[in-house]
């Protein structure tokens, strides 16, 4: 298999046309990762309006330093991840904290499982957004259906071999969504802001 040296072209363009200020890259890349920017800040935040407020500052970011993302460090659709995930993050941190220091019910320790536990959310659902469809199909059959890997087999067409496979690297990609780095941040969702 080819090692990729890159993102994909569309991701250099795209950044290059927001370096030269093309309102029109703006507009394209809102209608092509809004939904992923707003579900994760939704996911974190628990909330409609803060995951609004945190869509509007990573596309407003994004907007005023387009230098930030570096098509050598990985696809702009990890990078928005990453950017809303931070954002996200950080608004989470700054509301619970105000709420303690209300009175309001709660510890600092509580207020930072309840931060790692959005997180690890947030990189579950991108992880599955993310997947290939074969292995988000096998996995919504087995485990929101409640089908057994031969009722997913017969479901979708495949040997019974196949739709093991398609368990099993779709489950090893999900328990990844617990795996954290030295920030405490989910992998693959994070980067410099």
């Amino acid at each position: 298999m080819a090692k990729r040296n890159g993102p994909p072209r569309w991701d250099r363009t795209m950044q290059q046309r927001l370096v030269r200020g093309e309102a029109a890259a703006l507009g394209e890349l809102y209608d092509r990762f809004a939904s992923l920017v707003h579900g994760l800040a939704h996911r974190v935040l628990g909330d409609e309006r803060a995951a609004d407020a945190v869509t509007r500052d990573v596309f407003s970011h994004v907007w005023e330093h387009p230098d930030t993302y570096d098509p050598r460090q990985g696809n702009l659709r990890g990078w928005l991840a990453g950017l809303a995930h931070r954002l996200a993050v950080q608004r989470l941190r700054v509301t619970e904290t105000a709420a303690l220091a209300r009175g309001g019910p709660g510890t600092p320790e509580e207020l930072e499982h309840k931060v790692r536990h959005a997180s690890v959310a947030a990189r579950a659902d991108y992880i599955v957004q993310s997947m290939p469809v074969p292995l988000r199909a096998a996995l919504e059959l087995a485990y929101f259906q409640r089908r057994d890997y031969r009722q997913t087999a017969a479901d979708l067409g495949v040997t019974e071999d196949e739709a093991r496979r398609r368990l099993r690297l779709g489950l090893q990609l999900l328990a990844t969504a617990h795996d954290t780095d030295a920030s405490g941040g989910p992998p693959g969702i994070g980067g410099a802001a």
